[in-house]
């Protein structure tokens, strides 16, 4: 039976790039968009080109208030898209990047990293959880900035550190029902998170490449297949585990 992976915040970068490397390898794909309804349809279309099936549903991972009515409209379109009650993977990749100093960080930006990356993922993942087949993975997308630490970062990466301790937790509670659950730390990644400084900053991206063994900074085809690999059979037995692909970056 084909496996369907939920995706979230895949209209572009890591999320659209693990979308892509699913269904290059055979799965169906539902991914979340916040606002980019263009590129989400963009990314469905080029699934629909590989012969695989996809649906794109706009979400707002702060909005704890929208995952029921979220849940019941994933529900009716697993089973009149695919004849199913539950899909298999579900992959928390939405977020945002908000830099400021420890003495310079607003309640405002505190909380939006806390409601996004924290609140956000454990109530949507709790939400999903009745429809998550057993058998099956989660895969929390964390930082290489729990690791190495960068003034600066320090809410973002401390969320992203909660993260980190949720998925283990996750792993225990849900592991009688064979649901595997790990953690993805990249490193700099050229995308357009936090206004495309990594991509577009050349002394940021030649920074982050001389922190980093392999010699440069990260795109996002470093990082999706990885992902992608994590929810195939041939790695059924990784749980519970942070794993960094940051190239290296800060040793």
């Amino acid at each position: 039976m084909t496996k369907i992976a939920l995706i979230t915040g895949a209209s572009r970068g890591l999320g659209r790039n693990t979308a892509l490397s699913i269904a290059r390898g055979g799965g169906d794909v539902i991914i979340t968009y916040q606002s980019r309804r263009e590129d989400a349809d963009s990314v469905v279309a080029e699934i629909e080109a590989m012969g695989r099936r996809a649906l794109a549903f706009q979400l707002d991972m702060s909005d704890v208030a929208a995952f029921a009515p979220f849940a019941e409209r994933l529900r009716v379109a697993l089973r009149e898209t695919w004849g199913r009650e539950t899909f298999d993977h579900l992959v928390n990749n939405a977020g945002h990047g908000d830099f400021a100093l420890i003495g310079e960080t607003t309640e405002e930006q505190f909380d939006r990293l806390v409601d996004v990356h924290f609140k956000g993922v454990f109530f949507l993942t709790q939400a999903l959880l009745p429809l998550i087949a057993d058998g099956g993975r989660i895969v929390n997308l964390s930082t290489g900035l729990t690791r190495i630490t960068a003034p600066g970062w320090s809410a973002y990466a401390a969320v992203k550190g909660a993260i980190e301790v949720l998925s283990r937790y996750m792993a225990k509670e849900l592991g009688s029902r064979g649901i595997a659950v790990n953690t993805v730390a990249p490193g700099a990644i050229e995308t357009d998170f936090f206004g495309g400084a990594v991509r577009d900053t050349p002394d940021f991206n030649k920074l982050f490449a001389e922190m980093t063994a392999l010699g440069r900074v990260g795109v996002p085809a470093d990082i999706g297949p990885m992902i992608a690999s994590l929810l195939t059979q041939d790695n059924r037995w990784i749980n519970a585990q942070r794993i960094e692909v940051s190239g290296g970056q800060g040793i």
